[in-house]
């Protein structure tokens, strides 16, 4: 059996090693720009480019190194009709779980408040908002998305959820479809974005829809910078109608020198870092995978491509 293995970023040869170490019965092969390589059995990849697309002309599968589908499905149909895999969790839900937690507490407990009282000498405890009033909505669901709402609920905050189709989450008040858009929204005084970037998701954050946050609202984004339309969170912030956000990713990336986002000190920033692929625990669930369908068995995980995720 043989592997192709591709990284945008050109990172690979950890890659080469866990395979290496778990699978050493298998070839692997990392393609480069322009490279011809042998007929590979599957390929694992991560931001392909278009020059891939010979590679994987005649690959029985494709496994993704993350979690997110949208830099490969961008591809469209030039990609040959063969099942398309995500990583399941793979250590990535506790991360995720770890960032909007402390976003979450360090707007809710005003720990940034303090630290500029701090730079300034200056000793005023805050009044606490009563957690009732402060409502945590969490837009997606999925397997990222329930160490989270497990998370809110652990710290006694009441849990709001949205998703494209009904949901049923013990103690979660949940929302679906464009119809309960807006009561979600209304409903939410902390908005974590966890949404699959697809066409219906793109710029869906906008002017709109961030005005119908409760006032004095932030923003979490975790999920995909082109859900967000940043000009309008600028709008809005400056305006005072949300107080602020936290951002880990961004349209363009890494984010640009001169974005106003940058100067904006309600905006935290981070770079893409919210929940980083474990990569032992990735390689180990690809392999298990490739073993099951080598044996014909049903595997989980496999994009829809019509749905986008």
């Amino acid at each position: 059996m043989r592997i192709l293995l591709f990284r945008g970023d050109g990172v690979i040869e950890p890659w080469v090693r866990e395979f290496a170490a778990l699978m050493p019965q298998v070839e692997t092969v990392a393609w480069k720009e322009g490279a011809a390589l042998p007929p590979c059995d599957y390929a694992v990849v991560w931001s392909p480019t278009p020059g891939l697309l010979d590679q994987l002309a005649h690959v029985r599968a494709i496994f993704l190194m993350g979690a997110g589908v949208d830099a490969l499905l961008k591809l469209g149909n030039a990609l040959p009709p063969v099942p398309i895999v995500r990583l399941g969790d793979a250590g990535m839900g506790v991360q995720m779980a770890e960032y909007v937690s402390h976003a979450v507490l360090r707007y809710y407990r005003h720990f940034d408040d303090y630290e500029q009282q701090a730079r300034h000498g200056v000793w005023d405890p805050l009044p606490l908002t009563p957690k009732e009033e402060f409502a945590v909505g969490i837009m997606g669901l999925g397997r990222l998305g329930l160490p989270v709402v497990e998370a809110m609920r652990l710290f006694g905050f009441p849990v709001r959820g949205w998703s494209r189709t009904p949901k049923d989450i013990p103690g979660v008040e949940c929302f679906h479809g464009e119809e309960g858009l807006e009561p979600f929204l209304r409903a939410t005084r902390v908005l974590v974005c966890m949404l699959p970037l697809t066409p219906e998701t793109a710029n869906l954050l906008d002017r709109h829809r961030l005005g119908k946050l409760q006032p004095g609202a932030f923003l979490i984004n975790v999920s995909r910078g082109a859900i967000l339309a940043e000009p309008d969170l600028m709008t809005l912030i400056r305006s005072g109608h949300i107080a602020g956000a936290t951002l880990d990713v961004f349209r363009h990336e890494p984010l640009p020198a001169p974005h106003p986002f940058w100067n904006e000190p309600r905006i935290s920033i981070t770079p893409h870092i919210s929940a980083l692929t474990v990569r032992h625990d990735a390689v180990l669930q690809i392999a298990d995978k490739i073993a099951k369908l080598e044996s014909g068995q049903p595997v989980d995980d496999i994009v829809d491509r019509d749905l986008g995720y």
